[in-house]
């Protein structure tokens, strides 16, 4: 079995983190949420896998390489434009000729792997098997109805009327059968090639769809409070460790990660939470949940349930910054300028809450 993961897209929910870079590189809990996704099919026995890059697709491969470090072996796909998911199955086709393949979005993230699943479709004889998780709110997302056997019946793309709340989440199994229905397929009324269109038209066909509905935590990390919440699960999960230095006017309490060249001076870091290699914090309060990037400088602030990407620098802010995401290299600081107000220079759809 191959694996077919998307690394092409716009990231407009993210924007303007992703105004000039790939969503799917965007870190959770230090580490790129594609990371994720290339490791959990390696762990599911996935090895030869190729990615499908967009406009980003120079900054993917200089993140993923060859995929040695992940134990695969990858090869990358342009897609021509961001045309929909079962276009890049179009587009990879040459490559993946009459091989099974498991599709993984490379911005999803799954909490307990793929293992399971990719066994099952192993083992059994079928065209495809999704993977369905119930949802509150499924208007934004594919949604799957079951008959009573709990065969899958219709599949219907971001439907205006409740329908269910069965939500297809990014991973997905298909056979080479996919290639029969991929090319008759129709753009949707936004343009795309849809995914649920295409796993309906197997199932129309009278080829055998099987369908899974996990427990697991899934999350899409297309949004803020997203990444954050993805962020929480897997700093959840974090151990101590302390690479870095420690001054002995600091406190660490809980699961605490120091990397290598990091420094924590006179502060307290209260976890789960990581601080990236090269960081420097001083003065500072580190609350539970946050994610520190490398290379970034923290003094005489507080900061908690937060990400900040690499080389950031926030200094002397009165007021706690919680629930943030901040990208590469942004500055944060009280200004000492009179008269005192706020002074902002942000980017194209960027959003700041004040109190």
């Amino acid at each position: 079995m191959k694996g077919l993961v998307l690394a092409g897209g716009k990231g407009s929910r993210l924007r303007p983190l992703t105004a000039t870079g790939a969503k799917q590189l965007v870190p959770v809990a230090n580490k790129p949420v594609l990371f994720y996704a290339l490791e959990q099919l390696v762990a599911a026995g996935v090895t030869e896998i190729g990615i499908i890059t967009g406009d980003t697709a120079d900054q993917v491969m200089s993140a993923v390489g060859n995929g040695e470090a992940f134990g695969a072996s990858v090869t990358y796909l342009q897609q021509s434009a961001p045309l929909g998911l079962a276009h890049a199955i179009i587009t990879a086709e040459p490559w993946l000729g009459d091989s099974p393949f498991c599709m993984f979005l490379g911005d999803n993230f799954l909490g307990g792997g793929i293992v399971p699943y990719a066994d099952r479709f192993r083992q059994e004889h079928c065209a495809a098997h999704i993977l369905l998780r119930r949802v509150d709110d499924a208007s934004s997302l594919g949604v799957a109805v079951l008959n009573g056997d709990g065969r899958v019946v219709k599949l219907v793309e971001k439907p205006r009327e409740p329908i269910s709340d069965l939500a297809v989440i990014g991973v997905y199994f298909f056979g080479p059968e996919v290639h029969e229905i991929t090319p008759t397929l129709k753009p949707s009324a936004r343009g795309e090639l849809e995914i649920t269109d295409a796993i309906q038209g197997l199932i129309d066909a009278g080829h055998a769809v099987h369908a899974q509905t996990i427990a697991d935590d899934w999350i899409d990390t297309g949004k803020k409070d997203d990444m954050l919440e993805a962020n929480r699960l897997v700093l959840g999960g974090l151990q101590r460790r302390i690479d870095g230095t420690v001054d002995a006017d600091s406190t660490l309490v809980g699961p605490v990660v120091i990397e290598v060249g990091a420094s924590v001076l006179g502060s307290t870091v209260r976890g789960p939470a990581v601080i990236g290699a090269g960081t420097t914090v001083q003065d500072a309060y580190i609350g539970p949940f946050t994610a520190i990037g490398p290379g970034c400088e923290l003094s005489g602030c507080e900061i908690e349930n937060s990400i900040l990407l690499e080389g950031c620098v926030v200094r002397n802010v009165e007021r706690r910054i919680a629930d943030s995401l901040i990208g590469r290299e942004v500055v944060v600081e009280r200004s000492p300028l009179r008269p005192q107000a706020i002074r902002l220079m942000l980017g194209d759809h960027s959003r700041v809450d004040v109190v």
